[in-house]
């Protein structure tokens, strides 16, 4: 199901369910972070709903040791998967690294924040910082978004949210960009991501129906 127009990269609150017939393979991704056959054929098949939480809290550690740290938008989600165990992803948009670990992916670190077009362009053109740091080849990330007024969901008028993941045991890096695509005529919510390892680049998109909440 497409979007509602209430639903913004603002306000992601609400469950989104991946829809596997749009999306991308996951596989090549996968098996370039090092996850094994076994698991990446069955979260390639398993369908993937996420709870999404969207508010203003503290910022989690490390920016949270001092007193008096100013709120920023937190987004926690539970990725709950048939038949496997689910993850989650807990993020402060403070573009701050924190350590997490899961069953997937072992030890990364990861920051978010918010990105409007013009900085997302710039760090994903050629002399950018993206592809200057090998964590993409081009600007897959930045392209097929919609940009209009409506979008503009962030606190300054941004558009997208940015995610910036390092492995700390397998040497990949993975650059996300969340925002809504018009796929096939319907608004969606959508993940162009990028994984990176050496000089091997997987680039895929990941696009979510919307689960009303009398479902």
């Amino acid at each position: 199901m497409a979007a509602p127009a209430t639903k913004t990269i603002g306000d992601l609150n609400g469950r989104w369910l991946l829809n596997k017939s749009l999306s991308d393979s996951v596989e090549p991704a996968l098996a370039l972070q090092g996850v094994g056959w076994l698991t990446r054929k069955t979260i390639n098949t398993t369908s993937v709903t996420l709870h999404v939480k969207q508010y203003q809290g503290p910022p989690s550690p490390p920016a949270a040791a001092g007193d008096g740290a100013a709120l920023v938008t937190r987004i926690d989600i539970d990725q709950v998967a048939s038949g496997i165990k689910g993850t989650t992803e807990n993020r402060c948009l403070d573009y701050v690294f924190r350590e997490h670990s899961d069953w997937i992916f072992g030890r990364v670190q990861g920051r978010s924040r918010w990105i409007g077009a013009a900085d997302l362009a710039a760090l994903v053109a050629p002399d950018g910082e993206a592809v200057k740091g090998g964590w993409a080849k081009d600007d897959f990330v930045a392209r097929d978004w919609l940009e209009g007024d409506a979008e503009k969901g962030g606190p300054d008028g941004e558009t997208h949210i940015l995610n910036h993941v390092q492995s700390l045991d397998n040497g990949w890096t993975a650059l996300q960009v969340w925002g809504f695509q018009d796929i096939g005529g319907e608004r969606r919510y959508t993940r162009n991501i990028v994984v990176a390892k050496g000089d091997k680049f997987v680039e895929f998109k990941m696009i979510y129906d919307w689960i009303p909440e009398d479902k």
